[in-house]
């Protein structure tokens, strides 16, 4: 076995990784956006693109549980990377998923303040001051023991995952006409030009959206790192969050076509208006008072899951980069009682600050950064099935048996890897391509440029630091020691 550099606590339970993968793929989308996919592909359109999202996610995590549970550490998609493909795409994956996380968090955070603003009661701060608040919280959270932070997700995750639940149980009610005083069937699937709206560009940009949408899941495998049994929580979660995430995005989707006709003006829901969500319409004709209270609570607990896992992600891969000398080594120590990257907790805490302050001041500049590198979920994706694969190849080229080297084996390879990669390249160019139709060329400048960037900082790696690629026959196939 390999030597464990990785000594953290490993705290995190079975339960806890299950709720963290499926609450990293229910976002703030599902409450909000939902109602424009309908209205985009109609109700058969939105619900035949997240059923091809969900088989195309369920390979992506089953690739990525099996570097997970072959090799158990928090610097996941940057570790693989290293260990298995060039320790210059290790680099590249790990500062990009880093900054992407801090991003991602800055902005769930500042939403959340003002989503908070919602309510008059709330009104005696300044958005700013409250995002202060939320951010140092969290940061509380994160400092004091890594089941504290498992803990927290698993509550905020399962506030999500029981509004759905109970949204989904009264939908199918009222349309069958036991609650609402109107029996609603399947009228509003075929109305007009349903079930399948806008021809094909229509599905190819809801298909865009349930793509990006899902990024998040992936979160999962940093927990491998803290997890008391990856062997075992690792292949649950996948399973699970695959069976869950594709019950909640298509039930949700058939039970708001059913009672919201595609062509409601309401669903398209311009400035994301909590008050125009399809979850706040749905409840709303079902006559339950505070509607859009309830959805905006449920929002808000869901924008501080997803910072949350943000500081979480943020400052475990910080540690890991600087475990393997990508990153300066004070950021590779550990508190020696909580077993914690505290600096670099403290840092992510520090940045996502900083990020906070700056949107006061220019906020179309932290919104569009975070739309360029946003986007790039899927590059890392791609990685994690590239080191699989590469995985795959070093076990046949040593000569090994794949049952005697994985303790879990993605089912269905290599015909998995080849849908995610499909699947990826379907992303990626339809973005281009969407946009170079309405002649939008910036756009396709802001698809394409930070894939250049990209490049770049993978050859100057390379170039600086003379890495190879590393041979099969010299890839560690020895099982992490934990």
């Amino acid at each position: 076995m390999t030597e464990n550099k990785n000594n953290m606590k490993r705290g995190l339970s079975s339960r806890h990784i299950s709720m963290i993968a499926i609450g990293g793929a229910i976002g703030t989308g599902l409450f909000v956006a939902t109602g424009s996919v309908i209205a985009q592909a109609g109700p058969g359109g939105a619900i035949l693109a997240y059923l091809i999202i969900g088989v195309m996610l369920y390979f992506l995590m089953s690739s990525i549980g099996e570097l997970a549970t072959f090799y158990p550490v928090s610097g996941s998609f940057s570790s693989y990377s290293t260990r298995f493909v060039d320790s210059s795409l290790g680099f590249t994956m790990g500062w990009l998923y880093w900054l992407m996380w801090l991003l991602v968090s800055s902005v769930d955070i500042i939403i959340a303040a003002n989503v908070l603003n919602y309510w008059d009661v709330f009104h005696f701060f300044n958005p700013v001051i409250w995002s202060i608040i939320f951010l140092v919280l969290l940061f509380l959270l994160n400092i004091f023991s890594v089941k504290a932070f498992g803990e927290t997700e698993f509550w905020l995750s399962l506030i999500k995952v029981v509004t759905i639940l109970i949204f989904i149980v009264v939908g199918i009610l009222t349309i069958v006409g036991i609650l609402g005083g109107k029996t609603y069937g399947t009228h509003n699937f075929i109305t007009g030009e349903a079930p399948f709206v806008g021809g094909f560009s229509g599905f190819l940009a809801v298909l865009l959206i349930a793509g990006f949408s899902v990024g998040g899941t992936e979160v999962v495998a940093v927990t491998a790192g803290e997890s008391s049994n990856p062997n075992k929580s690792m292949p649950k979660a996948i399973k699970q969050v695959f069976w869950r995430i594709l019950l909640f995005y298509v039930l949700s989707i058939a039970v708001i076509s059913a009672i919201i006709p595609y062509n409601d003006s309401l669903l398209l829901n311009k400035h994301e208006s909590v008050t125009q969500s399809p979850f706040t319409i749905v409840f709303d004709r079902i006559g339950i008072a505070f509607a859009a209270s309830v959805i905006n609570a449920v929002i808000l607990t869901s924008l501080l899951s997803a910072a949350n896992s943000g500081i979480y992600t943020t400052s475990r891969l910080l540690f890991s980069l600087a475990e393997d000398s990508q990153a300066p080594k004070v950021f590779g120590k550990l508190q020696k009682t909580t077993k914690l990257p505290i600096l670099s907790i403290c840092m992510s805490f520090l940045v996502i600050f900083t990020v906070i302050i700056i949107a006061q001041f220019k906020s179309d500049i932290v919104f569009s950064l975070l739309n360029i590198i946003g986007s790039l979920v899927i590059v890392v994706w791609g990685s994690s099935i590239l080191a699989q694969i590469r995985l795959r190849r070093a076990i046949k080229k040593q000569h090994k048996n794949p049952d005697d080297v994985l303790p879990y084996k993605a089912p269905f390879y290599p015909l998995g890897p080849i849908i995610v990669i499909v699947a990826i390249l379907i992303l990626f160019v339809g973005n281009s391509v969407g946009a170079m139709i309405s002649g939008d060329y910036m756009a396709v400048l802001r698809n394409v440029l930070p894939i250049i960037i990209l490049m770049l900082v993978y050859l100057s790696h390379k170039f600086i630091k003379k890495t190879k690629v590393v041979k099969l026959n010299d890839i560690n196939l020895e099982q992490h020691k934990y």
